[in-house]
Parts: structure tokens; sequence; C-alpha cells
């Protein structure tokens, strides 16, 4: 008897979880609650509850060659460093190449997943889904995937900003941020030196009558673009590993602070963290 597999979201992970399944004899059924497969890539004006969301601009922060499957290479025309809307496209492509829509039911979130009496015999599930129209059905399923993400939920701790309560003006989590223009003329604080608060940042900038940003720690901040050209991460490269297997760690973090300072005075822009620059192997 083929087994049967649940798989919960059709974004980047749910896509391969498909396929792993198909490849291997099973049954996948993979439930989609939105309209569309993609997952984060799937750009909306208006952000949903309990969805995750992306703004205009968005762009992967690694080479195209770092994050494509490995048996469907993103199609060579298509630039380094792509935008949301090209990774939308080349997994719709990877799931029309594979045949995978069939096993995909859109409109339908799954509600609880809980282990069958029988399970300590069985290893079985039930699967509880609705759709849009609210009718709700029971699943029995072999094993589970759980592909929702984790970008479904923003932390806003405002009760870590005493005195939000009297602020006339206007705050939002990044989840909600779309593009620049409520920001004409205005004076902005964004909150975190991460991926987000550094695209943010420099896309107010250019319209905001003054933005700042605020970061507890300091950051290391690396380019997209390395030497002559070539994208920062295509140099973590096997050539790397075996280096770092020669020389001493602290050496090589070392060296990497110092080509990051000879891009950005790190101190002098108040950026310097407290911790060391780590290159990953």
């Amino acid at each position: 008897m083929v087994q049967t597999v649940a798989v919960i979201g059709a974004g980047p992970s749910g896509l391969t979880s498909i396929k792993a399944c198909l490849d291997e004899g099973l049954e996948p059924t993979c439930f989609e609650s939105s309209d569309d497969m993609g997952g984060l890539w799937k750009f909306k004006e208006v952000s949903e509850p309990n969805r995750a969301s992306i703004y205009r601009s968005l762009t992967i922060n690694i080479w195209k060659e770092m994050m494509c499957y490995s048996d469907f290479p993103i199609p060579p025309d298509y630039p380094n460093i792509l935008h949301h809307s090209k990774i939308l496209k080349y997994l719709k492509m990877y799931a029309e190449h594979f045949n995978l829509i069939s096993n995909i039911r859109f409109k339908t979130s799954v509600k609880r997943v809980t282990q069958r009496p029988d399970f300590s015999r069985t290893g079985q599930w039930e699967v509880v889904t609705e759709d849009r129209d609210g009718l709700e059905e029971r699943h029995v399923f072999d094993a589970v995937i759980c592909c929702s993400g984790h970008f479904n939920y923003p932390n806003l701790p405002l009760k870590d900003f005493p005195g939000f309560e009297t602020f006339e003006g206007t705050y939002f989590h990044s989840r909600d941020y779309k593009g620049p223009e409520d920001m004409c003329g205005k004076r902005v604080v964004v909150i975190g030196i991460g991926n987000s608060g550094g695209d943010i940042a420099v896309e107010g900038s250019r319209v905001a009558e003054q933005v700042y940003l605020s970061t507890r720690s300091g950051a290391w901040v690396i380019r997209q673009v390395s030497d002559y050209g070539l994208p920062v991460d295509m140099f973590n490269s096997r050539f790397v590993r075996v280096k770092s297997k020669l020389l001493p760690m602290n050496l090589l973090n070392w060296l990497g602070e110092k080509k990051l300072n000879a891009i950005y005075d790190h101190a002098m822009y108040g950026l310097k963290p407290k911790h060391r620059y780590e290159i990953l192997i």
C-alpha cells in the first residue's frame, strides 16, 4: 500500500517536499491556505493576517546559485541577485517542470494535526482542514511534513518602549512595510539592523527628512557584490574551506574584519559590533 503524506504549505520547502515524496513513491497532498504557491515570495500590496509579507523592492541577499534547487538550476539569463517576482516565477517553473501542482489543494488551511488513537501501532496522523467556505474535512495520513515557515507572526514588543501610548506618530512592524511613500518629509527611526531594517532605512533615506537606524550591538556590514563584481558568497567555495583548515580561524576572521573595514570604517559609522567577525564554513 502506498504511504500518504500531508505537506503543510506550498512555499519553497513545501514544493521540494512534494517532489521528494513523489521521487520515493509516496502519495503527497499539500494543503496551501492561500490561492497560490510561493509562500513568503508571493507579494501582496496588503498584508494578510497570519501570513508572511514582503515589500515591493525585496531581493534575495544571496547569489542565485546558492539558493536554487540542486536539480533545477535558475535560468542563466536571470540576474545574480533576484527580485522577489523572479523568485516566484522560478518556483512556479519548478512546480510545473516536476508536475507538482496537481498535488496541491489551494485555499485550504490546516486547523489541527493529532496522532490517531492507534498511533503506536500504525504511526498515522489525523489532519483537520478547512476551506474558504468554512467546510472542515478530516484526513488520515501516514506522515506529516510541516512547511509553514517562520515569518508569519510579527514581533512588535511595544511594552519595551515606555511612552509609546502617547506617541502621536505612526509605528508599525516591517511586515506591514511595502514602500517608502509614507516616509516623505518625516523623521524616521528604524529599530533593528537585520536585512529588513537595512533595506527600509536605505529606502527611507531617499525620501525622508532624516532616518536613524537603531541597533543594540552593531553589525558587520557585508555588501552583496565583492571583488571584480562577483557575488560575495560566490567565494564561499571548497578552496575557502580548505584554507580554513590550514590557517587559524582568528587570523581568517581578522583578515575578514580588515577587508570589511576597508569598505566601511565600522567604528567611524558607529557600527562596530562587540562580537568578532566570523567566517561561516
